[in-house]
C-alpha cells in the first residue's frame, strides 16, 4: 500500500506544481487555495509511506514522479518546448524511478506501530 500513497502523492505534486505556475506568485487566491490543499495532501501521503519504505527511496521516487508528470504535462498540454533531448531524458527519468522500484528492499510486512499504513 505504501507504493500506492508514494504514486498518489506524486501525481498530487504535480498538480501543486502547476498550480504554483498559475498562480502568478501567490496573488491569484482561486488558484492559490487549491494549490495548497494540494501540496498538503501530497506530503500527507508522501508521510504515510515512510512508515515502510526507506526515505531516500520514497524521496527520489516521490519527487521523480513529480517531475516527470509536471514535464509530460508542460509539454502535451502548455506548449512547453518539446526536443528530442528532452524526451529521452525523461524517459531516462522514469526509467530510474521504475528502477528504483525494482530494486527497493520494502519489508515484507508494514511497520505499523499504530494504524492503518
Amino acid at each position: 500500500m505504501a507504493w500506492v500513497y508514494l504514486i498518489i502523492g506524486g501525481i498530487l505534486e504535480v498538480g501543486w506544481a502547476l498550480g504554483l505556475g498559475f498562480s502568478e506568485g501567490f496573488t491569484r487566491i482561486e488558484v492559490v487555495i487549491p494549490t495548497v490543499i494540494l501540496l498538503v495532501l501530497s506530503w500527507w501521503f508522501f508521510a504515510k509511506t515512510l512508515k515502510v519504505l526507506p526515505v531516500s527511496t520514497a524521496y527520489a521516487v516521490f519527487t521523480g514522479l513529480g517531475a516527470f508528470g509536471t514535464a509530460i504535462v508542460g509539454m502535451t498540454l502548455l506548449g512547453d518546448p518539446v526536443s528530442l533531448a528532452k524526451i529521452l531524458l525523461v524517459v531516462l527519468l522514469i526509467s530510474c524511478i521504475i528502477g528504483l522500484k525494482l530494486v527497493s528492499d520494502e519489508p515484507k510486512e508494514e511497520k505499523n506501530a499504530g494504524g492503518n499504513v
